[in-house]
């Protein structure tokens, strides 16, 4: 099926801001690369801030669907589906157009506090340790919030290193610390 004209100018807008940055990009080179009239986009996305907050939903939506569909799959307790985690976070980062993890490349670019991309990327981020805090208090941990803080920070590590490239296997050195910390915690 044909994608709709807010759509394709969604996707190039969408691969554009994870490429270059949402700074770097600009509506123009929006227009140019989805061959679409500007008159077009902004019928569909009424400024660049529009558009990039549909972009973040976006991502925020598809991520989440896909990253939790891919822990539940391989996990059927929690402390199984804790683990699972770092061998989801694995595997996005050896796809070829991982580019790193678009909210924290968002929040890096708009760090003022009250800026609406800046609040998107915490909202998800947010979401990112209330799902590990859920999967940690059904394992039964004997200090929840310990080791669901320990357990974020390392995804968070995790994410950053691969983005910068300074580990070759950085979900998987995080998820033997992981393994540790649930042991010794659950």
């Amino acid at each position: 099926m044909r994608k709709s004209k807010k759509e394709h100018i969604l996707q190039v807008a969408s691969d554009l801001f994870n490429k270059q940055g949402i700074r770097a990009t600009g509506v123009d080179q929006v227009v140019a690369e989805s061959q679409v009239a500007k008159m077009t986009l902004y019928n569909h996305f009424p400024s660049k801030e529009e558009l990039v907050l549909a972009y973040l939903m976006r991502q925020d939506e598809q991520w989440r669907e896909w990253f939790e569909r891919n822990v539940n799959k391989r996990g059927s307790t929690p402390v199984e589906k804790l683990l699972a985690v770092f061998d989801v976070l694995g595997e996005w980062f050896v796809e070829p157009n991982f580019n790193g993890c678009a909210f924290i490349k968002t929040a890096s670019e708009y760090a003022e506090h009250s800026h609406p991309y800046y609040e998107a990327a915490q909202q998800y981020k947010t979401y990112l340790r209330v799902f590990i805090a859920s999967l940690v208090k059904q394992a039964g941990a004997a200090k929840p919030e310990a080791l669901t803080n320990g357990l974020y920070l390392l995804v968070e590590g995790a994410i950053t290193i691969a983005m910068l490239q300074t580990d070759l296997h950085p979900a998987q050195h995080a998820r033997e610390t992981a393994q540790l910390l649930i042991e010794h915690l659950v």
